[in-house]
């Protein structure tokens, strides 16, 4: 058991997050922790890793267990550069290789058993830290997060508070603990960015602990799920979608089995009131009781069911023409895509693509909120689009939730503006919050609240599930899907994208678009399809016909070695353009790469004959 915490209990004031709960960590397991947001999930990571501690509970961690969790204070010293912040993760490695050489040096006056022992353990730690690659992992991880290779040059206190966060990030990541606790990992990345994360933390070769909201990163990663639900918490073995089967599964058990004991008690109850007066049965009536009162009782596990209930309607139909976009140039200070489209009635548009492809600059410049560069755009016959913007969402008005909601919509009365917002969750006192107090979920709900009073036929929606917890999102896509006009949408969260477009518009980092008839999973198929090339047929390698002395062979030989070497390591690189955005959306340079690097794979094949025949010779 690699960790464990037995009887766990937080508290604020008089009020529990979290009490007697039981959880453990396996070997490399990866864990996701699910529930809604308020829960105690953060509470429990941070508790964890020791920024906060546990009330009461026993924790029990094999020694020398590290634990890694992004802290709100993510780097102490920012005077440096991005690349003397990150090196500080491979202090080890260094070291060893440190050790390494000077063992080399004693090697060429001292071949002993001892001191070849001792490299070659040296040489093992090195290599289990990857200490051959780790100039290449950094760039690697860097680079995946949205930086540019020459950023590592630039002083971390020239970078915005979010992108110091990522960058902190990436040193979490590099540091390899033995306990990685992820918060939210997904938020503000691209999908591009996910997907690698995904992979990285699937093949983590340590434990790592998962607090999402973004089903598919859990059902990609997870092997055991726990729920958090009124401060207790459950153990599911396998992924998201797992969880949920079982979960629900669970929950039917549990009800079949209280409503049979129900029964049970009601049918001794009447036994009981039945012969308890009477002589002859009095003993077997008080056997009866003994019998009730010495029955454990089912219980049926309390769940938190509370979601949101929406219906959006449009006024008016519109035409089937919704929009129509010719040559379309977005931008700012320059140009980021350019964007040809139709949009028909009824369609269900996701606009996804890399982080600073323009995706929101597109929504904006559709709601009139940016100016286009050049090019055109129209709205069909009686389109009314409604805007939901991220941005717009974080209230500071002042105002009460009850008059957010009626200052913008006058002619309706009190009891239908509450009822409205009993459909977003909120009842009774919330409607008397102040906007400026709610938490990112609950604005997110009033922003909605407002945009279904407006009864628009075409939605255009910039990261509505930002916030959401998982019911939220479900209630979303339910309520969304329903919907008889026409959306549009930006979104990172792929589960989202898959349950409700029938449509992608992908943005492209070299400013180029694509306009996809087809659901996310049918887009990503189509994408690994694209990279599958036929092998390419080998020549075969000449032989070299002329005898040559042993010292020619010899040079013969040690040229041919520094080239494969050359070769490989160009190779290499090669491979690693693969994951680079200016590739991975553009299929012609994917492919020309591809070639390239089966060109590469022919020459070493080539050279690999030449060195083996030249070897043979000797």
């Amino acid at each position: 058991m690699l960790y464990q915490v037995s009887k766990a209990s937080k508290y604020y004031g008089a009020d529990a997050v979290f009490e007697d709960v039981v959880f453990e960590i396996k070997n490399t397991e990866k864990i996701a922790i699910v529930g809604r947001n308020g829960c105690g999930k953060t509470t429990f990571l941070r508790c964890m890793c020791g920024e906060e501690n546990f009330d009461r509970g026993t924790v029990t961690m094999q020694n020398g267990t590290t634990v890694g969790y992004l802290a709100q204070k993510v780097i102490e010293n920012d005077e440096g550069t991005v690349e003397e912040e990150l090196m500080t993760v491979f202090h080890d490695v260094f070291e060893i290789g440190r050790q390494m050489q000077e063992l080399e040096k004693k090697m060429l006056s001292d071949s002993s058993e001892r001191v070849l022992s001792s490299y070659a353990e040296l040489q093992e730690r090195y290599e289990a830290l990857n200490g051959y690659n780790w100039e290449s992992e950094m760039k690697t991880v860097f680079t995946r997060f949205g930086f540019a290779q020459s950023d590592l040059g630039r002083k971390v206190n020239e970078f915005s508070g979010g992108q110091k966060t990522r960058i902190a990030f990436v040193k979490l990541l590099l540091s390899k603990p033995d306990i990685l606790l992820l918060d939210e990992p997904t938020n503000h990345l691209d999908l591009e960015a996910i997907v690698w994360l995904e992979g990285y933390v699937k093949n983590y070769p340590k434990a790592v602990v998962i607090v999402s909201h973004d089903r598919m990163f859990l059902d990609h990663t997870a092997d055991v799920v726990y729920n958090m639900e009124y401060g207790r918490m459950k153990r599911y073995p396998g992924n998201y979608s797992n969880f949920v089967i079982q979960r629900q599964n669970d929950l039917e058990r549990q009800q079949s089995a209280y409503m049979r004991q129900q029964k049970d008690v009601q049918r001794l109850q009447a036994l009981i009131e039945q012969f308890r007066y009477k002589k002859n049965k009095a003993a077997f009536a008080q056997s009866k009781i003994k019998y009730l009162e010495r029955m454990e009782t089912v219980e049926v596990e309390k769940i938190d069911d509370r979601t949101f209930h929406a219906r959006f309607t449009p006024a008016v139909k519109g035409g089937e023409r919704v929009l129509e976009t010719e040559k379309l140039k977005l931008g700012y200070d320059h140009e980021l895509c350019e964007v040809t489209l139709q949009v028909r009635r009824g369609d269900r548009v996701a606009v996804i693509g890399p982080n600073g492809t323009g995706k929101s600059t597109f929504v904006k410049t559709l709601m009139g909120l940016v100016e286009p560069l050049s090019g055109s755009f129209m709205l069909g016959h009686q389109i009314e689009p409604g805007y939901f913007d991220q941005q717009l969402a974080q209230f500071s008005s002042g105002k009460t939730v009850l008059e957010e909601i009626w200052d913008e919509n006058p002619e309706m009365d009190r009891t239908a503006v509450r009822s409205v917002l009993g459909q977003f969750l909120f009842s009774a006192d919330d409607v008397f919050k102040l906007t400026d107090v709610l938490s990112g979920g609950e604005k997110v709900r009033l922003s909605l609240a407002k945009l279904l009073l407006k009864h628009s036929n075409f939605l255009i929606l910039d990261e509505p599930t930002n916030h959401l917890d998982i019911p939220g999102k479900e209630a979303l896509e339910e309520a969304l899907s329903g919907f008889t006009g026409t959306i549009l949408f930006v979104s990172h969260d792929r589960y989202f994208i898959q349950q409700l477009a029938t449509s992608l518009l992908v943005l492209n980092n070299d400013g180029t678009c694509e306009f996809a008839e087809c659901t996310y999973q049918e887009y990503t198929e189509r994408q690994k399809n694209r990279q599958v090339r036929e092998p390419v047929k080998e020549k075969p390698a000449r032989k070299e016909e002329r005898k040559l002395s042993p010292e020619s062979r010899r040079r013969m030989i040690a040229k041919i070695e520094k080239q494969i070497t050359e070769k490989e390591e160009e190779l290499e690189m090669m491979r690693e353009l693969r994951f680079e955005p200016e590739y991975y959306h553009d299929y012609a340079k994917m492919k020309e790469l591809d070639d390239d690097i089966d060109d590469i794979h022919t020459e070493i094949d080539h050279l690999m004959a030449q060195w083996e025949e030249l070897s043979g010779e000797e």
